[in-house]
């Protein structure tokens, strides 16, 4: 494991990776925050991945009083879709996309990298996804929401419109609303993106059960990729 400026980066198996996960904390959280759940994906044993969990700036968050904390981009209304921050967004779509091109400079091509996150950190990726220069292998989204939804069929590049999605959330999330992430699911299924919903009887958290669903789909993700 490394830390560069609190990120996180670590491996699983050995070799050199050729496969690329990178995974977006929530709001307030750090790097730290998902790490712990690798070894309990059930990832293929022979296939080496990176895992780069970076750590978000602190910041004024308006609903939190202007307490600065980790975060993604701002949070400015009572509705986590009211008052969207455009540019805390487009921030940290800068960063995601220039780890995705870090990663392809390495020698990943941009099909073996999946984006992940969780809450703010899903929004972000989802964001990105939809507007990125390149084909990536999956977008995972937990807990989330799709931000700036009325402006994704302008703005997305098509890029990943077959790109498999893992959308899943919690049905007691006091959070984000489970009507929010369905809806946001139900959009990009609209625009033809490949979206597979799930819920888990949660609040907005993980738990094992679903754990398990993200390690699977990782595995199907890859070992599709791989053939390809």
């Amino acid at each position: 494991m490394s830390i560069s400026q609190g990120s996180i980066e670590l491996v699983h198996g050995s070799g050199e990776p050729k496969h690329t996960i990178i995974w977006l904390h929530g709001l307030g959280a750090t790097a730290n925050d998902f790490p712990p759940i690798v070894p309990e994906l059930g990832l293929d044993a022979g296939r080496a991945i990176r895992f780069i969990f970076p750590q978000a700036p602190d910041r004024p968050i308006t609903i939190n009083g202007g307490m600065r904390m980790p975060g993604w981009y701002d949070i400015k209304g009572m509705s986590i879709e009211d008052k969207q921050d455009a540019i805390g967004m487009a921030e940290s779509r800068t960063m995601l996309d220039s780890i995705i091109q870090t990663q392809i400079d390495s020698g990943v091509p941009s099909e073996n990298i999946i984006v992940a996150g969780f809450s703010q950190g899903g929004a972000v990726a989802y964001f990105t996804a939809v507007r990125s220069q390149v084909q990536l292998a999956g977008v995972l989204a937990l807990s989330t929401y799709l931000p700036f939804s009325e402006n994704t069929q302008e703005e997305q590049t098509g890029k990943n419109i077959r790109t498999p999605i893992f959308a899943s959330h919690g049905t007691f999330d006091p959070v984000v609303p489970i009507s929010l992430g369905k809806s946001s699911a139900d959009s990009l299924s609209g625009l033809g993106y490949d979206v597979r919903w799930k819920t888990y009887p949660m609040e907005h958290n993980v738990v094992m059960e679903q754990i398990k669903d993200i390690g699977a789909w990782i595995n199907k993700v890859y070992s599709t990729s791989d053939e390809g």
